[in-house]
């Protein structure tokens, strides 16, 4: 199947938030944000001053949204350099293991490699996500055992 990987851009709001409860639902979630909600928050991610991520969005030949690979630029990285910290990957299930996933991985590091001083791309996989972690394997990257994450929610005390 030909793909088209492009960045995203306001006419992709609708779909993307579309993609965003798929998404959620493919992790479990059985609580999803109403759809006008979250094209709200799709709009003011993606298209905000300042906006908060990026995102890279892959389109079949029939103009579907089928993935995302969903980013930012972090600092500091290594010394006063920045990293591109992907936040979500994903590929539509019909499109897995086609190469789609790798192409989206080479389009993120050389979105990295193009950007004055950006070090490295860094991101996070469940541990218990078998899937992703051979995905990743299977490209070459290794699993970087340094770091803890920690997680509250901004709406508590």
């Amino acid at each position: 199947m030909t793909v088209t990987i492009r960045p995203a851009d306001r006419r992709d709001i609708v779909a993307v938030a579309e993609l965003i409860e798929e998404i959620e639902r493919f992790y479990g979630s059985t609580e999803i944000q109403p759809l006008e909600e979250r094209h709200s928050q799709v709009e003011e991610a993606l298209f905000g001053s300042p906006p908060l991520a990026s995102a890279l969005l892959v389109e079949d030949g029939a103009g579907n949204l089928v993935g995302l690979a969903a980013y930012s630029f972090l600092w500091p990285a290594a010394g006063s350099s920045h990293s591109l910290f992907l936040k979500e990957l994903y590929v539509r299930d019909t499109l897995r293991r086609q190469g789609v996933g790798a192409r989206l991985m080479d389009e993120l590091r050389a979105l990295a490699a193009a950007r004055s001083g950006c070090s490295r791309v860094e991101w996070m996989t469940d541990r218990d996500n078998p899937n992703a972690r051979a995905f990743y394997k299977s490209l070459g990257f290794t699993e970087f055992d340094g770091k803890i994450v920690y997680r509250v929610d901004a709406h508590k005390g």
